[in-house]
């Protein structure tokens, strides 16, 4: 059996939460470590008993600092800022930084310095790094010599995807993007002080309208696309499940059925697993635990004035882009091992 790759986890939220469930009981991966600022039996709950996504089958015990699972023991230590712990003395192969804290290359090459050969950030990078990678769009494009990587967030990952099909079936000419996303854990319940006034107010008692990153990056992966984007968000009070609704001035009009087959041969052909595609009537519930970076609405196609195409997609925007990080991995992974057979 091939060696497992060693991971850390640096951050056990949401997403590194995601990332543990989906993988631990891989072969292929080894969860060596779990770095966080709770404490460990508030971690061993939280990942015991999920409010969106129920709880785990398996058994997992906390044995002095360790969760043990059959015959794994994963070590969960004390936060920090990166650089604080040492990676090399736990063999780590990848840290994952899902903490949403650090995203400037200053602030994650003490990870490297400590002793992980790589590291892969679920956040955008504030200035270079060494790759964004989004599977499906430029994951082909990895090097060895990368060591630091974001894999940019689910928004992001999403709108790229829906555009490079319409793109390449139709020509997109200019996009204008809404997310309608979940509330997210910096929300606060009830109204609170907060510098940004519209994030002051409750999440669960309104729709808020907020900043994305997500054509910015798009832009930055896909040049072809600059000065062509926008967008924005609106976070809405549902725990889980998000859509982007996409507006596209194409160079060829389609039909709204010929819109669906360009996405339906998407999904079934070179972005399966990536892209999924359905004729049911969804709602964000239906998309818990979606492993899919994207499920497109056909049913929500719609053409305007002869002019202008929207489309809808939606997506777990936790457990698919939790997803689409190991994905990474995996494909490091596979670079790794491939060079050492060349080598």
């Amino acid at each position: 059996m091939n060696k497992p790759i060693r991971i850390a986890l640096f951050g056990f939220g949401r997403i590194g939460r995601n990332i543990f469930r989906i993988g631990y009981n891989n072969p292929n991966y080894e969860f060596v470590a779990i770095s966080d600022l709770g404490e460990p039996e508030s971690l061993h709950y939280l990942l015991m008993r999920d409010s969106i996504h129920g709880p785990m089958k398996d058994k997992f015990i906390l044995e002095d600092n360790f969760l043990v699972y059959g015959n794994r023991r994963t070590r969960i230590l004390p936060g920090g800022k990166p650089g604080v712990l040492p990676w090399d003395a736990y063999d780590v192969d990848i840290v994952l930084d899902t903490t949403g804290v650090y995203r400037s290359r200053i602030e994650l090459e003490p990870h490297l310095k400590a002793g992980a050969k790589r590291v892969i950030v679920s956040k955008p990078p504030l200035d270079d790094v060494d790759r964004i990678v989004i599977p499906g769009l430029n994951d082909d494009e990895i090097l060895p010599d990368d060591r630091i990587i974001s894999t940019t967030s689910a928004t992001t990952q999403v709108l790229a995807l829906m555009l490079t099909v319409l793109d390449r079936e139709f020509g997109v000419e200019k996009a204008m993007m809404t997310t309608v996303h979940a509330y997210t854990s910096d929300q606060p319940l009830a109204d609170a002080v907060r510098s940004d006034l519209r994030r002051s107010r409750s999440a669960v008692e309104n729709i808020i309208p907020n900043e994305t990153w997500a054509t910015d990056y798009v832009e930055r992966l896909i040049p072809k696309f600059k000065g062509k984007l926008s967008g924005v968000a609106f976070n809405v009070p549902v725990p889980n499940g998000s859509c982007i609704d996409l507006t596209t001035e194409l160079k060829n009009m389609p039909t709204v059925d010929e819109v669906n087959l360009s996405m339906k041969k998407a999904a079934d052909g070179d972005f399966k697993n990536l892209i999924g595609y359905t004729e049911d009537p969804i709602v964000s519930s239906d998309l818990t635990a979606s492993g899919e970076t994207l499920v497109f609405d056909s049913q929500a196609t719609m053409l305007a004035s002869g002019k202008l195409v929207k489309t809808i997609s939606w997506f777990d925007n936790g457990w698919g882009f939790g997803k689409r990080v190991l994905d990474v991995v995996d494909a490091y992974a596979a670079l790794s091992k491939d060079m050492e057979v060349k080598s």
